[in-house]
Order: C-alpha cells, then structure tokens, then sequence
C-alpha cells in the first residue's frame, strides 16, 4: 500500500510539473504573441518606403509626422521633417500653421523625394510641394530635408480641381507624372518635368477618376463627389489606380472606403471589374470599414522582398474612433485583380529587412 502511495505521488509530482511546463510555454507563446501585435500607431494618410532595412512611415501632421520601425510593427516617432512651416506655403495659403497633409515619398534618380499638400479646409486654395533629402535616417550626418516649395497650385474660381494628395509614378519611358485631387472634378494625371520641380511642357493633364453629383449632394458640400488620395501601382500589364471614396476624418462616423481601377495605358481609362470607368463613377471594392474599423482608406501600395502590401489608415472603434495605422499583405487573383489579406501583415524580421530592398516607390 505504502509503495503505491510513492508512486501515485510520483506520478501526480511528474504530471504537475508537466502541467506547468506547458502552462510556461503557453504563456511565454502568448507573450510573444502580444509583442508581435502592438497597439497600431496614431497616423494618417500614411505612405511607407525602406531604407538598409529600415522602413520609414510619412504622414499627414505638423511639418509631417515620421516613424521609422524594423519590422513594420514596432514603431518609433522620429522628428517632422519640418521643424517650421514652409515660408512659401504660410504666404500661400491664408491662415497656414504648418498642418500638412498626405505626404508621398519615392526614392527617384539617386535621392528621396517627398510630396507634400498645404491647403485650407473644404477649399480648393491648395498647393503641392516638394523636399528631397540624400537618406531617410535622422542620425546619418547627411540628413537634411531641402524644400522646393510649390509644384502645383489650385486655385478657387479659376480651378475646377484641388491640388492636394500627390503621388508620384514613373511610366515604363522613364518619365515622371504626379497625381492627385480630392473631391471637385475627380483625380488628375499631369506630366513632371524631369526634375520633378514642375509640370513639364507643353502641358499635359488627365482626369483618371470622379464620382459624379447627384441630386442627394448637399449644394454645401465641395466640388463633386467624395472621392480623393489616388495612388498608382504598376502590376504585370496593368497599371492600378487605387482611391478613397465616402467620408473620412469623422471619428465613429467615417465612412472612408478604398477602391480600384485598372489600365494598360498610365493616361487611362481605368475600368473597374464590370467594365466601368472610374472617370463615370466606377470602381471595384478593396476594402471597407466593419465593426473593427469604422472607415478604412487612405492607402499606398508597396512591394517588399517579393510581398506587396496595402498601408493605409483606419477608424479604430475600440478607441473611440481615432485614426491608426495598418498594414496588410495584397495577393491577386487569377483576373488579377487586388485582394487583402485578412489578417495584420506578419512580422517582419530585421535581419531579413536589411538584405533585400523593396522594388515599389523606389525603397532601396
């Protein structure tokens, strides 16, 4: 009796630590877990690039905010690329503070180039500008931001278009173009001269998409349908036009959407999957908010050791609606048309971040 006592104890001190050695790894599994999915990031309008396996965040802030990260999840805030507002743009644009928004970053003919917008709220007394910079990190002695100050210009009675969300695409030929717009006569495609400093001669511009009026706009509202932030990715044949469509910026009451268009020509037309242009109100759905995400949209497209992802900002519901950052990988189907993933980019590790440099917006 005594000898299956022993052993019976034997066995629940051999099961009971057992118990604990899995109940340890669990939970150090479900530490690691928490660590790979951070509390996402407070931005907005967010496009990203990757330099020697860091990759860099710009977004809409004052003097543009900057994040530069690993992995893509672990986030730091690094100083706005500028530390005053523009001089040009506070004479520009009446009652400029230094609140820019929607920057685009493109890694082009040997330095960084950085897009910007300056403009009054629901008008379209806007401007794009432009600063470049030899590298993206704050502690390399090269490090300095040069402004270029104004690229375009809309201006209100004589421009049926607002200059505000650039991004910036170079065609198969080598040249330059810009587009952007939000809301008024849709989005717009026009030639850079070669330096990016300007619209090229003679002149050539695009309207590419726009969300036609009808009679349940109110007459308050801006310029035409709510449609803005065109971004262009170039995927097999076809060039993609990717736009925000609906209402941004209204915490629980966004509701902000991204959709797509497609084109064997950068100039157009982009036809959505049923054949509809986007200039006439098309568009394919990419993605919608949910019970997670109020609004979604905003987005850039970028490729990084062979995976595309799409970035973009979100009204998170579970914290009162507040703009934050995400990230998801982008497959195509067999029609070749873009999908996303349904769950949170995965993480990315940084010894294999600094090996290879991403192929889209120029990273290096």
């Amino acid at each position: 009796m005594e000898k299956q006592t022993k052993k019976r104890s034997a066995i629940s001190l051999t099961r009971g630590k057992w118990v604990k050695a899995v109940l340890g790894i669990a939970l150090l599994f479900m530490g690691l877990q928490v660590q790979a999915q951070p509390e996402p990031i407070p931005v907005h309008d967010p496009v990203m690039i990757r330099q020697n396996g860091v990759y860099y965040l710009f977004c809409t802030g004052m003097g543009i905010s900057m994040w530069s990260s690993p992995d893509m999840m672990n986030w730091k805030k690094e100083k706005p690329v500028f530390e005053q507002a523009p001089e040009w743009a506070v004479q520009t644009i009446p009652g400029f503070k230094g609140h820019i928004w929607a920057p685009d970053i493109s890694f082009y003919q040997g330095k960084y180039h950085l897009f910007y917008s300056v403009s009054a709220f629901g008008k379209n007394t806007s401007c794009i500008g432009l600063a470049t910079n030899t590298t993206l990190n704050p502690a390399d002695p090269a490090y300095r931001w040069e402004d270029h100050g104004k690229v375009i210009q809309s201006v209100p009675g004589r421009d049926l278009w607002n200059a505000i969300d650039p991004n910036l695409i170079v065609d198969e030929a080598g040249t330059p173009w810009l587009t952007f717009g939000s809301f008024w006569h849709g989005m717009k495609l026009v030639k850079l001269q070669p330096d990016l400093k300007a619209v090229a001669e003679p002149q050539e511009w695009y309207t590419i998409a726009s969300r036609p009026r009808d009679f349940k706009t109110a007459d308050t509202l801006a310029g035409e349908g709510a449609i803005e932030a065109p971004f262009l990715f170039k995927k097999g044949k076809y060039y993609y036009l990717f736009t925000s469509i609906d209402y941004c910026c209204r915490g629980p009451k966004s509701t902000y959407k991204m959709i797509v268009g497609r084109a064997e020509k950068l100039t157009g037309p982009y036809l959505d999957r049923e054949g509809v242009s986007l200039r006439e109100g098309g568009g394919t759905l990419v993605l919608q908010g949910d019970s997670n995400w109020h609004g979604v949209g905003h987005n850039a497209v970028c490729s990084f050791d062979g995976t595309d992802y799409l970035v973009y900002h979100g009204y998170q519901a579970s914290d009162n609606g507040k703009s934050k950052l995400q990230i998801r990988t982008l497959s195509w189907n067999a029609e070749g048309w873009p999908e996303v993933g349904t769950e949170p980019a995965p993480k990315v590790k940084p010894e294999k971040a600094g090996k290879a440099a991403g192929k889209t917006k120029g990273s290096k």
